[in-house]
Order: structure tokens, then sequence, then C-alpha cells
């Protein structure tokens, strides 16, 4: 069956692709720029599959960049060359008026989406705990994908903000990097994470992407040495203040429920990092005070969060569950092409109020 859906997924990729290379032959065809039918067939192809094609070898890596820009006119191609096609049947515009139109709108949406990317804002909220403290502020930033296209610059403009907001706590829940942490270790990224100022620490958990990396004790050590502490279904108890659960991502088939990591005195605050918002039942049944994640994107490019919606219970923002906090953020990087519409690269900053 694997063998099977994997087959249906390829015709079915493939004919998208041709369908949007068809399109553009047409247009180029009207202002008279088509050349070279095979080179170009074979050029396009190369470009669709070339983020998979990337990755298997170093000297493939621009492969992976046009790949991954390449998600970007998959999506908004395949909608503009739809309604493009409607309007040249029903309509007495011209193929080469259209297209000019479709190409324009594609590079106009192109720099805004890399604009939203790559411009990060910080995002507000305060929230309330009925359980004795003094009042902290965190920050929350998830879904760095740190690698190729979220690289250095875009590392040091999470420490600048981060730093600005002075925190107490640094929260980081999950998908660090983008699958392999070997482009953070090789581009010194740990020297500039190493700047993130704390009272209490920055602690992060693995997120998805870092088990398709499958190099789970290469990122653990890497955020070690970057002064992250990385929880892994473990529960610790920060300056005898409140407690800090991190968990194993969804991917883990074998993390430890909730339950497990309970803390012993309910009677201080306790904070969870879990990287998909899955389920909320669990954490606001068994006590949890602020519970934060990431992991959606908020869809990333617009109208793609009308489908994280309906996943999940929450799949951006704060809401609160009984006596929890929740927040899912859209995170600070971004997956695949480096765009955003619909959504912005942000961290939050969390004021935190106790009763007491």
């Amino acid at each position: 069956m694997r063998i099977l859906f994997g087959i249906l997924a390829i015709a079915i990729y493939s004919g998208i692709t041709f369908y949007l290379g068809w399109n553009l032959r047409a247009w180029l065809l009207s202002i008279q720029q088509f050349r070279w039918p095979i080179v170009y067939w074979t050029f396009l192809f190369l470009i669709s599959y070339g983020y998979f094609i990337g990755k298997l070898h170093p000297l493939l890596t621009p492969l992976t960049v046009l790949g991954s820009y390449w998600m970007f006119f998959l999506q908004y191609g395949l909608i503009l060359c739809i309604i493009a096609n409607l309007i040249i049947k029903f309509s007495p515009l011209s193929t080469k008026m259209v297209g000019t139109g479709v190409v324009g709108l594609l590079v106009i949406l192109l720099i805004a989406g890399t604009y939203f990317a790559y411009s990060p804002v910080v995002r507000n909220a305060t929230i309330e705990i009925n359980k004795p403290g003094e009042d902290m502020r965190i920050v929350m930033a998830s879904d760095f994908h740190l690698g190729l296209l979220s690289g250095t610059g875009h590392l040091e403009k999470f420490v600048k903000l981060s730093n600005e907001q002075k925190p107490d706590l640094v929260l980081l829940p999950g998908d660090l990097v983008d699958d392999s942490p070997q482009r953070f270790i090789n581009k010194g990224m740990g020297e500039v994470m190493k700047n993130l100022q704390a009272t209490y620490g920055v602690y992060g958990v693995p997120g998805n992407h870092e088990y398709y990396g499958n190099e789970i004790p290469e990122f653990k050590q890497a955020m070690t040495e970057s002064n992250v502490r990385i929880l892994m279904d473990e529960t610790i108890l920060v300056d005898n203040r409140f407690y800090l659960t991190g968990r194993e991502d969804l991917t883990n088939k074998k993390r430890l429920a909730l339950n497990e990591l309970q803390p012993e005195n309910q009677e201080l605050p306790w904070f969870v990092m879990n990287h998909t918002p899955m389920d909320l039942d669990e954490p606001a049944n068994l006590g949890v005070d602020f519970h934060v994640s990431g992991h959606t994107h908020r869809g990333q490019m617009w109208p793609n969060h009308f489908i994280t919606e309906r996943i999940f219970e929450l799949d951006y923002g704060h809401r609160q569950k009984e006596q929890m906090h929740a927040l899912v953020s859209s995170g600070f990087g971004f997956w695949g092409p480096p765009t955003r519409l619909g959504s912005q690269s942000e961290l939050w900053v969390i004021d935190v109020k106790f009763s007491e």
C-alpha cells in the first residue's frame, strides 16, 4: 500500500508540474521566447524534484534551494494558472496579456512573502496564573529550521530581539534545525545562540524535523554547547520557582505520557513545551499552567491556515483552556520556500502574573 501510495503521489505531483510547465510554455510562446523544448522540460522537472535531489550530495545543494522556491511557485502558480485559464476561455483577453499579469503577480507575491519570512515581529501576551510566584517574562519562539535558507543572520535577529525583552526564561519548542544539525554546527550558529540572555536559562525540545534528520545525539550536543538545554521527556525544577517539562515529539512513538512527567509539588507553577499541539485536553486535565507549541507555521502560506485550523484545536495564538494557558507560535523561521503569506516570522513575549 505504501508503494502504491508513493507511485500515486509522484504521478499527481508530476501531473501538476506538467500542467504548470504547459501554461508557462504557452506564455513563453506568446512572447516568442520559448526555446529548446527538451532542455526546458528536463530543467523544469529537475527543479520540481530539486528539494529531494539536492539532499543526495552536498554538490547538489543548489537544487535544494531551487526546489524550495519551486514549492512557492507550485502552490500559487497552480491557483493562478487555473484562474488564468478561465479568464482566457471566457474573456477576450489574450494569453500574452493574462500570462504577463500572472507572472507579474507571482513576482510581487514572492517579494512580499520573502519580506514576511525574513522580517520577524514581536508579539505580546499577558497571562495570569492562580498560584504563588514572582511575576516573570518569557520569550518563546519555535520552528527556526536553521540550516540552508534560515541561517546565521536570521538567528542573529532572534538573539537581538530576545535580549531586548530582558526575559527571565527563553523557551524553544522544537524544529530548531532543519533536519540535520550539521549546517548549524559548521556555520558557527552555536556561537550566536550563546549570546541569548535569560535569568533562568534557555530551554528547548526536539521537533519532528530533528527526528527526520536522525541525528538526535548530535543535535542535543550542539545545543548543549550553545547553552540551550534540551529536555526530552524530562521535568525539572527551576530555581525552586517553577517546574518545566520538555516532551519528546509525537514522531517518537515511544515518548512518555504526560502523566508520567507530572511534578511532585502541584503548588508550584508547571510549564510544558510540546512541539506539536495535537492534544490540549491531556495537559489541561493534569493541571499544566502554561503550555507552548509550534509546528503549525499557521500554514505558512495563505490559504494553508484553513487546513491547520481543522487539524489542530489551536493552530495559532493564545487560548485559555480551563486553568491552562496554551500558546502556539507560527514560528521564527520557515520550512521549504523562504516565504510567508498570511503569517509572519515571530517571537512571543509572555508576561506571567501570579496570584500571590
